[in-house]
C-alpha cells in the first residue's frame, strides 16, 4: 500500500516573521529541531524555518497558493527560490527510506522524517538565495575593481561598507543556516541521521556551500586589493597636497622677501 504526499517549499520575504504567520493563519507553531517550527493537522504540515522558508507537506497546491496569497507572497512560481518534491509512503519499501533526484520514499509515515526533510530542503532554498546574492556581489566588486585606478574621497567608505556586508553574509551563512551543525536529535537516532545525510548529499549542500565560501573569499581578496590601491592613492593624494602647500608657502615667502 502506498500514499503520495506533495512537498512545496518557498522562500519568504524577510519581513514576514513567524509571529505574523501565526496571526494571519490564527494558529501557533510548535518548536521542533533547531531553527524549525511546525503546525500539524490531519497529517498535513506547515513547517517554518528561521532562514525564511515555509514548507507545506500533504497540501493541495491550490490551498498552498491561497495561504501564500494571504501572507502577501506573490509570483512565487516564477521564482527560483521555490522547490517541490513528491514524498511516497510505501509500506512495501525494503528500506526505512530511499531517495533519488525525483522522489523521497518512506517505509512508514514518520513525523520526524517529514520535518527533517523540510529542514534540509529549506537549507537548499536558502543556499539558492545566497548564490543569487553572490552573483550580484560579483558585479558590484567588478565595478569597484574597474574604478580602482581612480581616487574618490567616497570610495573608501563604499569599500568599507561592502567589506562589512561580506562579513555579515559569511556570518549568516554559517550561523543562521546551521550548515555546519547537525540537529542534536541526529545523535540519538541513526535512521534520522542517515536521512539527513542522504538528503544533504542529494541536494549537494556541502558542495554548494564550499562554492559559496570560495566565491566569498575571492570577492574578499579582490576588495582587499582595491582597498590597498585606494589607500595608496589616498596617501599619494595627501602627499601631493603637502607638496603643493609647501610650494605655495615657499612662493609666498619669496614674494614677501622680494617686496
Amino acid at each position: 500500500m502506498s500514499e503520495k504526499m506533495e512537498l512545496f517549499a518557498f522562500n519568504l520575504p524577510k519581513e514576514i516573521k513567524r509571529s505574523q504567520i501565526e496571526l494571519l493563519l490564527q494558529t501557533t507553531f510548535t518548536k521542533s529541531i533547531e531553527a524549525t517550527y511546525y503546525i500539524e493537522k490531519n497529517q498535513t504540515f506547515i513547517i517554518y524555518t528561521e532562514f525564511s522558508v515555509l514548507t507545506f507537506i500533504n497540501w493541495h497546491k491550490d490551498e498552498v497558493i491561497k495561504i501564500l496569497t494571504k501572507l502577501g507572497v506573490k509570483d512565487f512560481t516564477d521564482s527560483n527560490l521555490y522547490q517541490d518534491y513528491p514524498i511516497i509512503i510505501d509500506t512495501q519499501n525494503s528500506m526505512p527510506f530511499t531517495i533519488d533526484n525525483n522522489t523521497i520514499t518512506f517505509q512508514e509515515y514518520n513525523h520526524l522524517y517529514l520535518i527533517i526533510t523540510a529542514h534540509v530542503i529549506s537549507q537548499s532554498i536558502a543556499l539558492e538565495l545566497y548564490e543569487a546574492m553572490l552573483s550580484d556581489y560579483y558585479e558590484r566588486s567588478r565595478t569597484l575593481i574597474n574604478s580602482a585606478d581612480t581616487y574618490s574621497i567616497f570610495k573608501r567608505r563604499k569599500l568599507s561598507r561592502f567589506a562589512k556586508q561580506l562579513v555579515l553574509v559569511r556570518h549568516d551563512l554559517l550561523i543562521d543556516l546551521h550548515l555546519l551543525d547537525k540537529p542534536n536529535i541526529l545523535w540519538d537516532n541513526e535512521n534520522v541521521e542517515m536521512l539527513y545525510n542522504s538528503l544533504a548529499y542529494i541536494l549537494e549542500l556541502k558542495d554548494r556551500f564550499e562554492v559559496i565560501e570560495y566565491k566569498l573569499n575571492s570577492i574578499k581578496d579582490d576588495i582587499v586589493m582595491v582597498m590597498d590601491l585606494t589607500n595608496h592613492n589616498h596617501s599619494s593624494f595627501l602627499e601631493w597636497i603637502i607638496i603643493v602647500l609647501i610650494g605655495v608657502e615657499i612662493v609666498m615667502g619669496l614674494i614677501e622677501f622680494m617686496y
